[in-house]
């Protein structure tokens, strides 16, 4: 028994000390098991992980293990840890027996949901056993799953959800909130509002429920509803509810037509993202306007930018209504004009059509001519019945916008429309416009065409009068005086504004045409006139004593040069002739006296070389011969490009000769015939030296020196004249046709002919009267090219006439030049003057082009018309020098007496200079003047609404300027600079307004 007990009580040792030694490791794992829990539990994850770590690699108790994974995964995740999803994914793995497993999943998910990481829940909820949780943990997994799903805007699962804990005692309400706010998002507020009731009396839902309300209830159309709701919110919500409602409310009023009590809340509306669209600022503006309060309308209206829609169409309407209730037809126009290029509304489209024809008729339009526009109208609209009265105002519309070339286009091509009377109107002032551009044989084109129609008895006369002024600055005097005498016959003549310078014309060309006593008739009925102008009444004067000279009549020439030289200014010319013609009296003394004191006057005159030849010759008259050589030798002195000169000096060797100075005679007469040939002094230079030589015996030497010039053709002097004036008769006779042929072929036979210089400058003026000016041109540089002879002037002024017609301004210049030098009409100096200028100009020379401008506009005699020549280009050169200050001075100057392109240039500058000095409105006053008087000059007319563009940007009316620069860019591709400028400032003004307004593209 007792070896028994021992047995058995050793095995109890032993057992009992095996057992001691594995309890108190056990303990000693759950001791620190427990400890790590503790941790866990104060949210100390970061040591319960470690410490659960140390139990995990220390314990062998699975339970004790599985149970630390777990715990080691949460705190990771919790921590935030990279790799905290791949630890609770490996605990899974190797423990999956753990009771632990689907808490695990629970557990994460719910954590992940609480921390509003509803992408990394839902990961974690898909993985989870819901039939394994309890009755909490179901609806709270059901709850938050619906509101994951929500949160990703999967409405359809999230419903499914929500629906499944909607009489939850613990989610049932937040999950009839979600539901209605589904329903909402969904359109479907009969459901929405259905669950909000059921939720309302939750105080956290309150504030919400009571703005969804309101909207749907706006949206269900139940406005009254909506604006009681919105109101019972309004001051409790924070300011972006605030907006919303403000919205909700505003709009509301504004369906019920109630726009007083709209405009407060909608004003308050901040918009989406601080932005409005178009549609806010439409129904803003709409209930101004709907007020009467039109000036408030237009500031939200143009703010509509880039609209393509019904409600742009309706706002443009409304905008230019009330533009036109302000009376602002130039903005009414541009918005009558864009709602009427959309198609939303063809009511709205057709009136605001009719409105902007009716409107371009009134002020103009520079996009397209007032004829186009109203004609568009009715073809477009042939049944609408204003088409009567616009008829009528197309009628006008020709003559009031000055378009005329694009007017005749249309009255010439359009089948539809015919009206003679318009038609004989525009082709009159079409033929108008030519001649003031100095385009006579096309301007006699246009008149003819009008005096077809001859309709109008007013515009028939006005137009033979213009035609009969045509042909007298193409040199065609007999047609000429046909056409003023025909004038003169019909009865409404004495109506028109012409008359009154009807006898002026007819003397001048009676004068031309060399029929003097018809001449003097004619202007001194003139000057006796009462309507006689102060200009031409004194050069009436003056051309009446000539035509009293060269009839010999010197005391009643005497009188009429007195006459002019009375009505004061220069009178170089009366003061020559009334010096002269007191030698035809038998004054010879008085005409020296006069000749000498216009010599001391008048050194600068172009008569100053005529007066000293005249003097010269006066005292050889008298048998001064040494002061007639001191006469002649100062006007070779000083005038050594004269006329006159060739004749000074064979006059100067007759003297000599005559006197027995043959040597001294012979040097002067071989001069003047070397320096001078084939002018009719060389022909008889050569025939005295001809004389000195015979007389002297000195046969031989005058052959080999005769050979020398090449004029000289001995033998054949006599067929040379006959057959020259076989061709100059024709001509005199004004039988071109024959005189072209008969001048041809006599230069064919001498070329260097004795009357070569006259043959070459009358076939010019055939070819030039015929509009043949290339071939005229060799003929005139042939003469000028020549020594100073009696066609030089003539010759001079063509030729420089017919380079600038080609734009070969250098070789204009050359010739214009010598025409101011050599002048002696003062007409071809102004001519020369005035064209030097243009052609400085265009050639650059800026400097030069001002100061033959300011030359021209020195002289007192000079028309409006040259005026304005000079002081354009005054102006462009200052602009290209970008002296701004002279330019604006100078084109205000153009701007009071221009007419045509340069009217309308000096239009847009004036306004261009409003502009830049802020003056806005004036400056849109001045283009609209543009558009009323000159639409027919397109670039000024573009140029001109980019200047607008930027006038209304600076008045804060961005749709006016958006929508001017919208149609430059469309309409006007002719001008890509104009274009260019136009994009530039549209991009400009469009990033500004996108910044406030969420309907307006930048492209960008």
């Amino acid at each position: 028994m007792i070896k028994n007990f021992v047995v058995f009580s050793l095995f109890l040792f032993l057992s009992f000390s095996s057992f001691s030694q594995q309890t108190a490791i056990y303990t000693n794992d759950l001791v620190d098991f427990n400890q790590a829990l503790e941790f866990y539990n104060n949210k100390q994850y970061l040591a319960a992980q470690n410490l659960f770590e140390k139990v995990k690699n220390s314990s062998n108790d699975p339970t004790i293990q599985s149970d630390s994974a777990y715990y080691i995964a949460n705190a990771a995740v919790r921590l935030n840890q990279p790799n905290a999803d791949q630890l609770m994914e490996e605990f899974v793995e190797k423990y999956p027996t753990s009771l632990k497993r689907n808490s695990a999943y629970l557990d994460v998910a719910n954590y992940y949901f609480d921390s509003g990481k509803y992408p990394q829940a839902q990961k974690w909820y898909d993985k989870v056993d819901r039939s394994s949780l309890s009755r909490s943990e179901q609806e709270r997994f059901e709850f938050n799953n619906g509101y994951v799903y929500f949160k990703a805007k999967q409405f359809d699962k999230a419903k499914n959800y929500f629906n499944s804990v909607s009489t939850s005692h613990k989610y049932g309400s937040q999950a009839k909130y979600y539901l209605g706010f589904i329903a909402y998002e969904g359109d479907d507020y009969e459901e929405a509002n259905q669950k909000f009731e059921e939720v309302k009396g939750e105080s956290r839902y309150s504030e919400d429920l009571s703005y969804y309300q309101a909207d749907m209830n706006f949206k269900l159309g139940k406005f009254e509803k909506a604006i009681e709701m919105g109101k019972e919110q309004y001051n409790k919500s924070n300011p972006q509810e605030k907006s919303q409602l403000s919205k909700i409310i505003g709009e509301s009023y504004f369906n019920l037509g109630q726009y007083g009590e709209a405009i407060p809340y909608l004003k308050e509306y901040k918009g989406t993202r601080g932005k409005w669209n178009n549609t806010d600022y439409y129904q803003l503006g709409y209930a101004y306007y709907q007020q009467g309060d039109y000036e408030k309308a237009i500031g939200e209206f143009n703010k509509i930018v880039d609209g393509k829609n019904d409600v742009a169409q309706n706002a443009y309407y409304h905008l230019a209504e009330s533009y036109l209730k302000l009376g602002k037809k130039q903005e009414a126009l541009n918005a009558f004009k864009n709602a009427s290029e959309m198609d939303f509304s063809p009511e709205i489209q057709e009136d605001a059509y009719y409105n902007y024809a009716k409107l371009s008729y009134e002020i103009g339009n520079s996009y397209k001519s007032t004829p186009q526009v109203l004609l568009a109208f009715m073809e477009k609209y042939p049944k609408n019945p204003n088409n009567e009265e616009l008829k009528a105002l197309l009628i006008d519309s020709y003559i009031t916008s000055k378009n005329y070339k694009e007017a005749m286009e249309l009255l010439e091509n359009n089948k539809n429309f015919h009206d003679k009377a318009a038609y004989q109107k525009v082709a009159f002032y079409r033929a108008i416009e030519l001649y003031n551009e100095g385009n006579y044989n096309e301007a006699i084109t246009y008149l003819t065409k009008s005096l077809k129609e001859n309709t109008n008895p007013n515009f028939t006369a006005r137009a033979t009068y213009w035609k009969a002024e045509s042909d007298y600055e193409l040199g065609n005097y007999e047609k000429a005086l046909n056409e003023y005498r025909e004038f003169q016959q019909l009865p409404s003549a004495q109506s028109t504004s012409e008359f009154k310078n009807l006898k002026y014309n007819l003397a001048y060309t009676q004068f031309k045409l060399k029929n003097y006593p018809e001449a003097i008739a004619n202007f001194k009925s003139y000057v006796g006139s009462s309507t006689s102008d102060t200009v031409r009444k004194k050069d009436a004067y003056m051309r009446l004593g000539d035509s009293y000279f060269v009839t010999s009549q010197y005391w009643p020439a005497m009188e009429n040069y007195n006459a002019a030289i009375e009505m004061g200014g220069t009178n170089d010319y009366a003061e020559f002739q009334k010096a002269i013609s007191y030698g035809f009296v038998d004054r010879t003394e008085k005409k020296l006296e006069e000749l000498m004191a216009f010599v001391k006057k008048y050194p600068r005159s172009v008569y100053y070389d005529d007066a000293l030849y005249e003097l010269g010759n006066t005292y050889v008259a008298q048998n001064m011969n040494k002061e007639g050589i001191a006469a002649y030798d100062q006007l070779v002195r000083e005038v050594p490009t004269s006329i006159f000169v060739p004749k000074a000096l064979l006059k100067k060797a007759l003297i000599h000769n005559n006197s027995g100075k043959s040597n001294e005679a012979l040097a002067l007469f071989k001069r003047v015939a070397k320096d001078y040939p084939s002018t009719p002094e060389a022909l008889q230079a050569v025939a005295a030296a001809k004389i000195i030589y015979i007389d002297e015996g000195k046969v031989n030497e005058y052959a080999t020196w005769v050979k020398t010039l090449d004029y000289v053709e001995v033998g054949d002097a006599e067929l040379d004249d006959d057959t020259y004036l076989a061709a100059e008769q024709p001509y005199l006779e004004n039988n071109q046709s024959q005189a072209q042929s008969r001048f041809e072929a006599y230069l064919k036979q001498f070329p260097n002919g004795r009357n070569a210089m006259k043959a070459h400058f009358y076939l010019g003026q055939i070819y030039f009267s015929n509009g043949k000016n290339d071939q005229a041109i060799p003929h005139f540089k042939y003469v000028a090219d020549r020594e100073r002879n009696e066609f030089t002037e003539q010759a001079l002024a063509r030729i420089s006439e017919l380079y600038l017609g080609k734009k070969e301004y250098e070789n204009a210049l050359t010739y214009l030049k010598r025409l101011e030098s050599e002048a002696d009409f003062p007409q071809n100096i102004v001519f020369a003057q005035s064209n030097m200028m243009k052609a400085s100009y265009e050639l650059k020379k800026y400097s030069e082009a001002v100061g033959y401008a300011e030359k021209v506009l020195q002289n007192p005699k000079i028309d409006n018309a040259v005026k304005s020549d000079a002081q354009i280009i005054i102006a462009r050169s200052a602009m290209e020098t970008n002296n701004e200050g002279k330019a604006k001075t100078a084109y205000a100057e153009v701007l009071k007496t221009a007419t045509g392109r340069l009217a309308a240039e000096a239009l847009y500058y004036d306004a261009y200079f409003k502009n830049k000095e802020g003056k806005f409105e004036d400056s849109n006053a001045s283009i609209q003047r543009l558009a009323k008087d000159y639409s027919g000059y397109k670039l000024f007319g573009a140029k001109g609404l980019v200047l607008m563009a930027k006038n209304f940007y600076a008045l804060k009316d961005a749709y006016q300027a958006t929508y001017i620069l919208d149609n430059v860019i469309k309409n006007f591709s002719d001008f890509p600079d104009v274009v260019e400028e136009a994009r530039t400032e549209l991009a400009v003004i469009k990033n500004a307004e996108a910044k406030t307004n969420s309907s307006v593209e930048t492209g960008n």
